[in-house]
Parts: C-alpha cells; structure tokens; sequence
C-alpha cells in the first residue's frame, strides 16, 4: 500500500487500507446526535510553572486526616507509623522491585514476603497465609468463593453462603460481583437489637458452603457468642472471619474461636488513610483451604547446595497466564504496602502491638463515655463492648452535626450511617485511635454540646 500511495499521510494510508476516504466514513456508524461536532472544551496550553500553580491550588483544597482531630474510622484507621516504615520502604531494593515470573532470583523480596505471610499467620492463628489482596472486601469476596469450591460437593445448601447484615455496603458490593455469575446464593444473618448475631437464626447456615462475620463488626462491637459459631454451622461449612487486626492485641485470634478463613484491612498496620489508597487485604486459612487460596504463596525450602531458599508455591501457572482457567480473581497482590505492614508489625513486636490495641481501645471508650455524658446524646447499642468506634443517636440527622463540626469547629466527626443504611439518618458512627487524645475529646464534646443547645 505504502508503493501505491507514496504521496498519502498515514492517515490516508490506513483509511485507504480500510477501503475508506475520510475520517466521517470511519465513524459513520456512530449516531449523529451523539457525536461531537466541535473541539474539547479545554484550556489553552500551560507552562510547566502554571500546571504546577493550578494542582496546588487543588491540592490545597483537601483537609490532610491528620491536619485536625478526625474521628472518621468506617474500615480505615489512623494509628501512628514509625517513620522506620517509610524510610525502609522507600528503599530502591523494595521500591522498584516486583516478583518477576521466574521469582527465585529476588530472594530477598521473597524473604520478606514469607516474614509478612509468618506474622499474619501468628496473629490470626491459623497457619498458611498468602502475600496479600487487594483490600478487605476482596479477601472476603475470595474467601467465600474459595469456600464454595473446597464445600460445594458436600453442602447441603449448594452453592449458598451467610452474610452477616451488618457488612459494610461497599463490601457487600464486591461480594455480589464475585458471587452474582456463579450462581452462588447469598443469605443474611441477622443481629438482635444488641448489635449481637442472633445464634437462634444461625442454626440455618448449617450445610452450606460458608459463613461470614465480622469481629468487630461495622459499629464497632465484639462480639462474644462468635465463640459458639463454629460448633453450630458444623464442620462442613466454612466460618469466614473479617478483623481489625489492631484488635487482635487484645482479642482472641479467630483461629481460636473455629474460623477456618480470616480476612480483613491490614491498612491500620503499616499506613494511614491515604484517601482509601493504595491498602491491602489479610487472607489466611487451615490446611483444608491451602489448594484453593487466592494470591501469591510463599515457600521456605532448601536449594541444591542445602543452603535457606524461597520460592513462590502452591499457585498454578493459570492464576497469573491463563485467566481463563484461574481458580481466582486475582492474579497479584499489593506486596509493597504489606510489607510496610510487616515493617510495622515487626518494629511494634508482641508487645508493641497489645499495647498499640490497649491505647486504641482506651481512646475508644474515653470518647464514648464523653459525648453518652451529654443530654441528646444516647448510645445506639448501651450494652456492647467497643474496640476503636461506637455508634450514638441524635434527636437531629447526624449529616447536620457532621456540617457543623466541620464548618465551625474545624473537626471531623465521624460517618452518618445513613450513608451505609437508609433509615439510620440520626446515627453517627464516631472512631478514636491512637491519635486521639483527650483534648480532640474535649473539642468533639463540646462542639456537639453547642450543636445540641442550638437547636433548643
């Protein structure tokens, strides 16, 4: 074609190729009235100086999380990083590195990697751990169809799984696009007025492939009858545990209380906030799970000289090449930011990460004891047992408060639940971590003490 028409641009080139003469024939097929018929409504070219000039002024805009006290949790906590983190982190040899296809010449990436999945294993209390997931709502969304392939044969109920009503929507939303096209049936566990699982309604997801809970749950609250949870929905269904690792200083590991996968955020290790990203998901399971985990696994062996090796295992070639025949969604992991967690982790030691869960626990319930001591304010759940957020009723809606509190105490307050659960528009759902102290409590308490008298 190019010796035919040595006198055509390339634009004519391949329109002549495709047997057409202009641009209009190409995109003929497109309807009249939704093509654009004049150019893009954008500025006029800018120096580097002026596009910098403007992104700041944007920038500016944001309030950084940690510029005034902020007792938004909702599934991303604030806790203290040391700056050990970042620096390691941002080191050339974890940085710029990535598990390429023949993995057992990064072995000190490999290395640490194994370190993160031991310390996850550890806390959890079970003991195979992948390298990550994407974040909590895809390591649940994994767990429970790994759970569907390992019980779909012996389940009584095919294909069905439980989920707890008090998940998160956003969470929920990936469950139902994981679940929607394998004609996977999902079923709700309710909770009482307590906030609490109602075990006299739990008795039903016996026999099917999976139940899932989480400890704590989306309003913060522990949950002591999960103890019995297990030995009700039997050993053919798998119990699937979300948690707020943090929590898990002070609380039982799920591993102790039957849960045969653990999933959850490991964000409050390792990083803050960071506007809901980059995080990463936990994923770790028994022994009868190990075949079907999602992700990435790695293994401790020996090389042909005897000498410590590690390796990638236990993963088909088809989770990362052939899609199409994969057991998983996911074919990689966010390995740098959880290894930040496992830095975090590992400077915190036992120790470090109990008393981290104490000062989150204790910033919890010096917050709830506060704003329950203001007249208007009641306690959504007075009897519950709280780990880093609670839930309080206003007589007003709870997004009026929020306006306040931002406007003109310079505090952000919490999440309106009715943002997750229409009919809960008087519900606040307010977090204290760490980097709480008692003079944020102090503001918090009497802003919303001059947000109540002013409606008087």
């Amino acid at each position: 074609m190019v010796d035919q028409l040595p006198n055509l641009g390339r634009e004519q080139e391949m329109l002549a190729a495709m047997g057409m003469s202009s641009m209009d024939d190409l995109f003929s097929d497109i309807p009249e009235g939704v093509r654009r018929d004049g150019p893009l409504d954008l500025p006029e070219p800018q120096s580097e100086e002026e596009i910098l000039r403007e992104a700041k002024m944007l920038l500016d805009t944001n309030v950084p999380v940690d510029s005034r006290p902020s007792f938004l949790g909702a599934g991303l906590y604030s806790n203290y990083v040391p700056s050990m983190v970042p620096m390691l982190a941002t080191r050339g040899e974890f940085l710029t590195a990535y598990t390429p296809y023949q993995p057992e010449v990064s072995q000190g990436m490999l290395q640490a990697m194994w370190e993160f999945q031991t310390m996850v294993s550890e806390l959890v209390g079970l003991p195979v751990s992948n390298v990550s997931m994407y974040d909590a709502s895809t390591s649940a969304a994994e767990a429970l169809t790994c759970a569907v392939r390992v019980h779909d044969r012996k389940a009584t109920q095919k294909s069905t799984i439980y989920v707890s009503e008090l998940v998160p929507p956003h969470r929920m939303s990936v469950i139902h696009n994981y679940t929607q096209g394998a004609e996977i049936t999902i079923k709700t566990l309710p909770h009482d007025t307590d906030g609490m699982l109602d075990l006299s309604v739990a008795a039903a997801a016996e026999g099917s492939c999976a139940s899932y809970v989480e400890q704590p749950n989306a309003l913060g609250l522990l949950d002591e009858g999960l103890g019995q949870l297990k030995s009700i929905v039997g050993e053919h269904t798998a119990l699937v545990g979300g948690v707020q690792p943090v929590s898990l200083g002070l609380v039982a590991p799920p591993g102790e209380y039957g849960a045969d996968i653990v999933v959850g955020e490991g964000q409050p290790f390792g990083i803050g906030p960071t506007a809901g990203g980059p995080i990463y998901g936990l994923f770790a399971c028994s022994d009868a799970y190990l075949r079907q985990m999602p992700g990435r696994i790695v293994g401790q062996s020996r090389d042909s000289d005897g000498a410590q090796a590690f390796t990638l295992t236990l993963s088909t070639r088809e989770q990362l090449i052939r899609r199409h025949r994969a057991t998983s969604n996911i074919c990689s992991n966010e390995t740098l930011i959880a290894l930040m967690g496992a830095m975090h982790m590992a400077l915190l030691g036992p120790e470090g990460i109990q008393t981290l869960a104490q000062r989150n626990a204790g910033a919890c319930a010096a917050t709830k004891s506060a704003l329950l001591g203001l007249d208007g304010s009641e306690a959504v759940h007075p009897n519950g047992v709280h780990f880093n957020e609670f839930a309080i009723r206003l007589p007003r809606p709870a997004s009026d408060l929020l306006m306040f509190l931002d406007e003109e105490c310079d505090i952000t307050g919490g999440l309106d639940l009715s943002q997750w659960w229409p009919g809960r528009e008087n519900e606040l759902l307010v977090c204290a971590t760490d980097q709480i102290d008692s003079e944020d409590i102090e503001e918090l308490t009497e802003g919303i003490q001059d947000w109540l008298e002013g409606a008087q």
